[in-house]
């Protein structure tokens, strides 16, 4: 009996999940994909079904990020297609000395922010320095599309990185081989979900990172607590959450979580206070943002408790920087994540006297020359 070889069991895995029995290299997208009886199915319908089509999206064309407009750059909005079908939006910093073929960055987070917030700063900020640039919504937020809206998913966020990588990888004056991803707060989870995903990441950098599977699974600071009690409090979590879903369902609409408390508890954790002072103040206030107000959609905690981020993330094989803040509440996820990784080309970089939320936005603090040179020496 000649057995299948490894290529050809992903291959034909890959073909189950799409319907098509395909035994040899993955053709052209643009080929015909499905095969019946040797007669290549070419009907206006099922080429149709195949397409990339982009929802029609409408986007605020002043500028209205919580953070000044530099006048190093080029700024432009942008929108690109992921797997899904689900349109992105993001804004593009081009240096204004810019040449054919630059290395380029996509850049998204926090977790419920959006891309006037943190990662717009982020992303303008290594534009000044010689990347071209995105700062992209996630699916189903801010400006991008997606129904229901306000829904979070480990597989569909992680996608939005590789769907970043396609736009940029078949721009005229980006190349290729020179792409690399910031992933701030819980996208910086993601971020390393993607590098262990999509080869074509040469350089990532967490930045301030929440592992959100974890902490949706355990809470906070899991350390502290014993197995026995973590898996009595995620039964719980669980079946408020589907009983949850149930209530969803019968009134037609689905319940966000709540954002960040628009009148702090005199009880709230130090860290909540600190979300409070980005999301809720001047600082960090933004109208799109779920933080600043009524947060995500309850349910999707579900995806997050069941499918763990960072299970391949010990195969990265491009290079990774981890940093994080030394008085940061989530310190421990960083440092965690990074354990796990391994090869010669990751690094931990710890902040002194930095705080989760100093990551978002203080420029004296957010190591933004040792971002640079990282991503230089890695997108060469």
């Amino acid at each position: 009996m000649k057995l299948f070889t490894k290529k050809k069991t992903v291959l034909l895995l890959s073909a189950m999940l799409t319907g098509t029995m395909i035994f040899g290299t993955v053709g052209n997208a643009n080929e015909a994909l499905g095969k019946d009886g040797g007669k290549t199915m070419k009907s206006a319908e099922q080429q149709s079904d195949r397409q990339i089509k982009a929802e029609k999206l409408t986007l605020v064309k002043e500028w209205d990020k919580v953070f000044p407009k530099s006048d190093k750059v080029n700024h432009s909005k942008v929108t690109f297609v992921n797997r899904y079908g689900i349109t992105l939006a993001a804004d593009m910093y081009v240096p204004k000395n810019a040449d054919k073929k630059m290395p380029a960055i996509a850049v998204a987070g926090p977790f419920g922010a959006v891309k006037e917030q943190s990662s717009g700063l982020y992303a303008q900020k290594m534009a000044e320095y010689g990347f071209v640039t995105i700062a992209f919504d996630p699916s189903f937020t801010g400006e991008s599309g997606g129904t229901p809206r306000y829904v979070a998913s480990p597989d569909i966020n992680t996608e939005d990185f590789s769907a970043a990588v396609d736009f940029l990888a078949t721009r005229d004056n980006i190349d290729p081989e020179r792409i690399g991803i910031i992933g701030i707060c819980g996208w910086g989870g993601m971020a390393l979900n993607a590098a262990a995903m999509d080869t074509r990441i040469k350089a990532t950098v967490a930045s301030t990172m929440y592992d959100m599977s974890r902490v949706t699974a355990n809470g906070y600071f899991d350390y502290e607590k014993d197995e026995a009690v973590l898996k009595k409090e995620r039964l719980a979590n669980r079946q408020a959450l589907n009983a949850e879903r149930t209530k969803d369902y019968q009134v037609g609409a689905y319940r966000n979580a709540g954002g960040v408390p628009d009148v702090l508890p005199e009880d709230a954790p130090w860290f909540v206070k600190d979300y409070y002072a980005y999301y809720k103040t001047k600082r960090g206030y933004h109208p799109r943002s779920l933080n600043s107000n009524g947060g995500w959609n309850q349910t999707s905690a579900l995806s997050f408790m069941n499918m763990p981020l960072l299970t391949y993330s010990d195969e990265i094989q491009s290079a990774v920087l981890v940093i994080h803040g030394e008085k940061a509440h989530s310190r421990y996820f960083g440092e965690d994540a990074f354990k796990k990784l391994t090869g010669n080309n990751k690094e931990l970089m710890i902040i002194p006297g930095a705080t989760h939320i100093d990551l978002y936005d203080k420029t004296d603090k957010i190591p933004f020359d040792k971002m640079a040179k990282f991503f230089a020496d890695n997108l060469s």
